[in-house]
Parts: C-alpha cells; structure tokens; sequence
C-alpha cells in the first residue's frame, strides 16, 4: 500500500506551449508525498530534447508552413512527433518518491489490460514484439523528478517522417538494429483503441500501483492562467526553441551508444571560449557539465583530454566522459 497521494491531471489544451508550461509548473509546485499522473496531447508538434540542435532534427520550415509547432522540452532524448493520435503521459514527483519501475509498470499494465502484449525495452521504451509505441525521457532538479513520454495511439506516421529529420550517423547506428527503431501505432494491434480508452486505462492502472480508490481527474482548462504565464513565454520564445545555434570555428560530431554528440567550439586567442553541445543523450546535466570543462580550455588535444578526464573525479560517468576524451584525442586539428 502506498503513502502516496496520487492525482490525475488532464490538460485540455493542444497547444505544445502551454503543455510544457504546464508541466514545469506542476513540477515546480508538487508537494509532499504527492505524485501525479499528467495526460496531455499536443497537436502537430515535433518536440526535440533539452539539448538538440532544431534545425538538424526537424525540418522545421515545413512544420510551421503546415501550421505545425516546434517544441524543446526540458529532458533530454531525440526528437518526437506528437498528434492527436498521440497520448503523452508525465509522472511527476519529490526525489524520494520516484520509482521508475513502478511508473513504467502503470504504463505496462495499461496497454496490457487492453490486450496489447507489451514489453520493455533495454531503454525503457515500450515494445509490441520488435515494433516501438512508447518512448520515455526522464529530467530531475535538487528535489523533484519528471518521467515523460509519449504513447501511439493513431498517429500520422506520415507526417512523422516528414517532420523529423534524421542525421547520417543515426541512420548508420539504425541500420545495423533496423527492426528495433521502427514504431507502430497501437490501433496497429487492436484496431478499436482510443485515445480516451487508453487514458481510462492509465488512471486505472495509476490508482491500482499506488493504492488508492480511483477518484474524478482534475481538467485544466484551455486558457493561459497567470501562474504559469511566464513559463508558457519561455517555451514559446525563439531563443528557448532554436536559440542554441550559434555559428562556431569548429565542429566535431560522432555517435556513441548512449548518444550522438556534436560540439560546437567558438574561439578567441588559442583558447575555447564557449563549447556547445547538441546531443540526444537522455542526461541533460552531464551535456552541461562537459560544455563547462570545455569552456576556457587551451585549444589543443590534450588540455581539451585532461579537461574531461579533471570532469571524471568531480561528476562520475567515466565511461562516457572518457569515450568522448578518447574520441576527441583522436582527432586531426
């Protein structure tokens, strides 16, 4: 039996803007011993991760020409399409309540109680057989967690691919695991689904693991209210979507397992002045964390080598701060 005091929360508006907005206010505000399960849509939106470049990830002329929108969100991972075919679910927490097992199990038990035979992934991503339907992501401060992500319903795979580009390294990386990056629709498997089925589901499953009787959701309305108004101007501005694209005097780009890297290196006076780095890593500190060794480095191999391996003994992660320093080393300046 849960301590947990567990809401649903519905977003009745489709606009990406306001669903992020949204989301970081019921962040920001969460109370103890509280978790919420947040179910919100979006329509014709490609959202790219905290710290994507979106001009390589989407092609976004054709997105707002069509009278889509492009959204950044605060985790990390790639880029999604979200429709109305599409149902996006976010677990929302203090640090000490967040179990990641457990809230993938609600998703699990849901798609399962509807017939659907699903598994997870390696990644946490869900799968029917070799087929993907649901992508996680994952974003933490001091003292709260998020655990997001998206579930196809009846979305326009279409428009998907037409949306999303794809860079040629990633479609290298695809082509040696092919069958396990294409995605299905769960309409797919069970032709009756709907989107309103499915969240009947979640709010089932969510009371039934964190045991409590089911209660009524809460409904936010369409309208911007003031609480959250400066941060829906956040996630609307230019600058918070496709700011991070300055021009740079060199660039280095390559992919490792847990994700793509491309480094963009503004310099002055044989030094880094500022280091940018666009990545779908799911762990959007450590991206910050080597942009910040890297600023201020001599602009040689090895300062930039010792500059990471100094990053080891502050941060952790040493297998992926070395196999980026030991790419790096091997570069022809």
């Amino acid at each position: 039996m849960s301590d947990l005091n567990p809401r649903v929360i519905y977003s009745e508006n489709y606009n990406p803007w306001f669903n992020q907005a949204l989301e970081e206010h019921l962040l920001n505000n969460v109370k103890n011993g509280e978790i919420i399960l947040y179910l919100w849509q979006n329509e014709k939106t490609v959202i790219i991760g905290r710290n994507q470049n979106a001009w390589r990830e989407c092609c976004c002329t054709c997105l707002e020409r069509d009278g889509g929108k492009l959204a950044r969100r605060l985790s990390g991972g790639g880029a999604v399409f979200h429709d109305l075919g599409n149902q996006n679910f976010t677990f929302i927490t203090r640090k000490e309540n967040y179990d990641l097992e457990k809230q993938l199990k609600v998703i699990l038990e849901a798609v399962r109680n509807l017939g659907v035979e699903a598994k997870l992934s390696r990644q946490n991503d869900l799968f029917y057989h070799n087929l993907r339907f649901s992508r996680n992501a994952y974003y933490f401060t001091s003292e709260r967690a998020l655990h997001h992500g998206s579930i196809l319903v009846n979305t326009d795979l279409k428009l998907m691919r037409n949306y999303l580009n794809v860079s040629p390294e990633r479609i290298y990386a695809l082509k040696k695991d092919s069958a396990q990056e294409k995605e299905i629709n769960l309409a797919e498997i069970y032709p009756d689904i709907t989107v309103s089925e499915l969240c009947s589901s979640l709010e089932d499953s969510f009371y039934n693991h964190f045991g409590r009787p089911r209660e009524s959701p809460e409904f936010i309305d369409p309208e911007l209210r003031e609480e959250f108004s400066e941060l829906y101007r956040k996630f609307a501005s230019w600058e918070w979507r496709f700011g991070r694209t300055p021009e740079f005097d060199m660039s280095f780009e390559t992919r490792f397992d847990w994700g793509g890297i491309e480094l963009g290196l503004e310099l002055e006076g044989g030094r880094i002045k500022s280091a940018n780095i666009f990545s779908d890593a799911m762990n959007v500190h450590l991206i910050k964390e080597l942009e910040e060794a890297l600023r201020g480095c001599t602009f040689n191999l090895t300062a930039m080598y010792n500059a990471l391996e100094d990053l080891v003994e502050f941060y952790g992660e040493e297998d992926k701060i070395m196999e980026l320093a030991e790419w790096l080393l091997e570069r022809d300046l």
